[in-house]
């Protein structure tokens, strides 16, 4: 089997000593050569391990895999790969989705062999679930503001000056459409910093204020 290596420190230091790379390196070989696994490259970053973007050798080495130019991809520790467990999960799907192997030697994930492909499927549901968990907190924490009257999404920045022109305009008779083009051509922004009115965002003002109108004010701020 034909697999390739992967070594990751955390500062430009560490790599320029090399001896966390080395011993990384050592592992790797030596568990390439008690398999008699062909290894064809070690790819080595000098980055962070908190997220897998950003890291250039990490991303050639996927790519060499995707490609289908090697098997599997070998690394001493698991923490070298990913320190997030829901980053691993999504590797892994990556790896079974392209047809290959992932092998971390310190956790026992290798996913050659049907027990350690075993504790790759463990580590992959605790990295759905922990997904989930994370999306239904913030589900609540949007419920309990939204309860307490916290007004949820980007703030506005609206004067009601312009909502009652709007008003004004579409009571002369005007057209969404052609109040739209008026504020375009005049290069007023919408609520959100847009650049462009469209005439569903001049009907939306223009509910968001007649629905404000009783409890209006000078400084309300209007949605659109």
């Amino acid at each position: 089997m034909r697999v390739i290596g992967y070594v990751r420190v955390s500062t430009a230091e560490q790599a320029e000593s090399g001896a966390g790379l080395r011993s990384q390196r050592d592992a790797i070989r030596a568990e390439a050569t008690r398999r008699g696994w062909e290894l064809a490259h070690i790819y080595a970053d000098a980055a962070s391990g908190k997220s897998m973007t950003g890291r250039q050798g990490l991303q050639e080495a996927l790519g060499v895999l995707d490609k289908g130019k090697a098997d599997a991809l070998i690394t001493a520790k698991l923490d070298r790969l990913s320190r997030s467990i829901v980053d691993f999960g999504t590797l892994m799907e990556r790896a079974r989705k392209r047809g290959w192997a992932l092998v971390a030697l310190d956790l026992g994930v290798d996913t050659t062999t049907p027990s350690g492909e075993l504790v790759a499927n463990v580590m992959v549901s605790v990295a759905q679930w922990e997904r989930r968990a994370i999306g239904q907190r913030t589900k609540d924490a949007l419920a309990v503001k939204k309860a307490e009257g916290v007004r949820l999404g980007r703030p506005t920045v609206l004067p009601v000056a312009i909502p009652r022109r709007l008003s004004r305009l579409r009571s002369r008779g005007l057209t969404y459409q052609a109040i739209a083009d008026l504020l375009n051509a005049e290069g007023m922004p919408t609520a959100q910093g847009g650049a462009k009115w469209y005439p569903a965002t001049v009907r939306k003002v223009l509910a968001s204020y007649s629905a404000s109108r009783p409890g209006g004010g000078a400084s309300q701020r209007i949605a659109s």
